[in-house]
């Protein structure tokens, strides 16, 4: 024969939650079908079948469980000797196939019903397979071993990148699905763009045209991220976190950015007290500087208390000497009473009294010169 019809269906596996994809029977030019036995439905053990482009195109029509397809495959000599024995029998891993009869409907009024109930079970289960992909996709997502994106710190290149690689390493292969896990780890800016690519593009679409327009869309051709990076530094707190989050910053814009340059720039953004009791030439991985700063952390401690305490002190002494008496009470005799000489009681007498001071001098000198510069003679006359 140069032609099988292999039946394929997306079926639930043994746990109740997978979909697998199956090949349940195989058809003939002459219209006869033969089934194939459960525990070889799986796809995964038709080894050469799945080589075919045909099959690959039916991998990526049958997303939902219970979705069936019937394909008409030529057969290579290698299929044929999968599927055929030496005289033309049907079998598969040695054991020969059953034939199964097809149904025929008796009437057409039974077959109109059939059909009726069959499309309001297609709609039930629909419905249900739905609610169950959501649910499905949720757990897949919490799977993925990446952080949501961020436009303002992550390279959009990159981060689509390594969600590539949680899709194959969770077995994420179809395009709508890929697409459907993304909206997880969107927000704010980049949720609005994946509302309007749906808008535009719909789910079914390629998921190649997808990451293109997201690189296109968040690929920050500018400097703000690579300067943030750079320049962060140790503010306040535990070092270990602070020196984790620059090291995740850094890789962030630059993934091969090399280990000695990223200690490098790690170990610059500590505070110098820290910084120096470091032994540059002993790291050659960051988890060895990680753990050199883990050892250091009680020198933060120790310098804010030493810094607590001289702070306190000098306030401490500050304040001791802006408590002086007034001058004006003192003067007066009125005793040590602390408060500004400006608010002081007896100040304007003091001022009173600075007025006349010098007045009264003047007079007294003018007296004296005149007294000096009398005649003589004159001086009985006054007595």
């Amino acid at each position: 024969m140069d032609k099988l019809r292999f039946d394929f269906k997306m079926r639930g596996a043994s746990d109740g939650k997978t979909t697998i994809l199956c090949l349940t029977s195989i058809g003939t030019l002459d219209g006869r079908s033969f089934a194939i036995p459960d525990e070889y439905q799986p796809t995964t053990f038709h080894k050469e079948l799945i080589t075919s482009q045909v099959y690959i195109r039916i991998k990526n029509t049958l997303v939902k469980r219970n979705q069936f397809r019937k394909v008409w495959i030529t057969l290579t000599e290698n299929l044929k000797k999968v599927y055929f024995d030496e005289d033309n029998n049907l079998l598969f891993e040695n054991f020969y196939l059953e034939e199964i009869s097809e149904k025929i409907t008796e009437t057409p009024t039974t077959s109109t019903s059939e059909d009726t109930i069959k499309k309001l079970l297609e709609k039930v289960l629909e419905s249900k397979e739905q609610i169950s992909e959501v649910k499905n996709l949720n757990k897949i997502a919490t799977d993925f071993m990446i952080d949501k994106f961020d436009e303002k710190t992550s390279n959009a290149n990159q981060w689509i990148n390594l969600f590539e690689k949680e899709c194959v390493r969770c077995t994420v292969i179809e395009d709508r699905r890929k697409i459907e896990i993304l909206k997880f780890f969107l927000e704010k800016c980049s949720a609005d763009w994946y509302t309007s690519m749906i808008l535009k593009y719909s789910i079914e679409s390629e998921w190649n045209n997808w990451k293109k327009i997201f690189v296109e869309t968040f690929g920050n051709k500018g400097w703000s991220p690579i300067r943030y990076a750079f320049n962060f530094k140790y503010q306040s707190g535990s070092l270990l976190e602070y020196a984790l989050k620059k090291e995740k910053l850094l890789l962030q814009i630059r993934k091969s950015m090399d280990t000695a340059t990223l200690i490098d720039l790690i170990t610059i953004g500590l505070p110098n007290f820290v910084s120096d009791n470091i032994d540059r030439e002993t790291l050659q991985e960051t988890q060895d500087l990680f753990n050199e700063i883990s050892k250091l952390e009680h020198l933060v401690k120790k310098y804010s208390y030493e810094k607590k305490g001289k702070t306190f002190s000098d306030s401490k002494l500050k304040k001791g000497e802006e408590k002086e008496p007034c001058q004006i009470c003192v003067k007066a005799n009125k005793g040590k009473r602390f408060h500004s000489e400006t608010n002081c009681w007896f100040r304007e007498k003091e001022d009173k009294n600075n007025k006349m001071g010098p007045l009264k001098s003047v007079n007294n000198s003018e007296l004296e010169v005149e007294l000096n510069t009398e005649d003589p003679k004159n001086l009985k006359y006054h007595h």
